[in-house]
């Protein structure tokens, strides 16, 4: 299973986007699951496609990597297209199956949005790929610096952020872990009744939530011995440094937004 998950994890690699500042970064994928949903024909997503090709690339992130890490959410992205396909009844009908009519619309639709979730999982997921936790956290922080006027504890949320990405990953191997010891006690998670395998669940969500909860006590006891007191007088050992490439990222971004807006019907 941790080699099919993609998201929450670093992969560490000499790549443009590797060296660019956390605060572009994130700022990218804000703005751009802002602009994904001004999409609504070929051309416009043809454009955010070309986007997140070039970022891919650049990013040095094996392709066969990134495809893996979307297997995991294939069936929901299947799932949508099926959705809009059957139930979507706007333009002409193109087939007939079984008494169900299926739409043009509704096929242009269902690949749309299909491709929406694609490139949202694919550029949220580069974030993590090719940004430390640390990193993030210190980007985010920085970010949210203006907020600290109005009592928000910025330190603390960005930190939590942090953590909860980093985390997503161990509990993914954690709930593998269980899975199998539960399989070779004999509880069978893939067959069954409904009732059988919701019942199934419960001693898989048990131990996980004990473990996440150790986990928890574990880090806060950590977190306590090394003196982290929040972030107040808090210095830090690496600065961040905003380049030429992660202004390049930025007016790239604002240049998708323009023609969006431009070949969007």
């Amino acid at each position: 299973m941790m080699e099919k998950m993609i998201f929450g994890r670093y992969v560490p690699a000499e790549s443009p986007l590797h060296r660019m500042d956390p605060r572009s970064k994130l700022l990218m994928v804000f703005f751009f699951v802002c602009i994904v949903f001004l999409a609504n024909n070929t051309m416009t997503y043809v454009i955010l496609g070309i986007f997140t090709l070039v970022l891919i690339i650049l990013s040095k992130i094996p392709f066969r990597f990134l495809y893996n890490g979307l297997k995991p959410v294939f069936w929901l992205i299947l799932f949508t297209l099926f959705l809009h396909v059957f139930f979507t009844k706007e333009g002409e009908v193109l087939y007939s199956i079984a008494g169900l009519d299926i739409y043009e619309g509704g096929v242009r639709q269902g690949l749309f949005i299909s491709l929406r979730f694609t490139y949202l999982i694919l550029i949220t997921s580069l974030l993590t790929l090719t940004t430390t936790p640390i990193s993030i956290t210190d980007g985010m922080e920085q970010l949210l610096n203006p907020f600290k006027k109005l009592k928000m504890p910025v330190h603390e949320l960005a930190l939590m952020m942090s953590i909860s990405l980093r985390f997503i990953p161990t509990i993914m191997e954690e709930t593998d872990k269980i899975m199998k010891a539960q399989a070779a006690r004999g509880v069978d998670f893939s067959s069954g009744p409904i009732k059988d395998r919701i019942k199934s669940i419960v001693p898989l969500l048990v131990p996980l939530f004990v473990s996440a909860f150790k986990r928890a006590e574990e880090l806060a006891i950590a977190m306590e011995a090394r003196g982290y007191r929040g972030g107040e007088g808090r210095t830090k050992y690496r600065r961040l440094r905003w380049q030429t490439v992660d202004s390049l990222l930025i007016v790239s971004l604002l240049a998708v937004t323009v023609l969006l807006v431009i070949f969007r019907t």
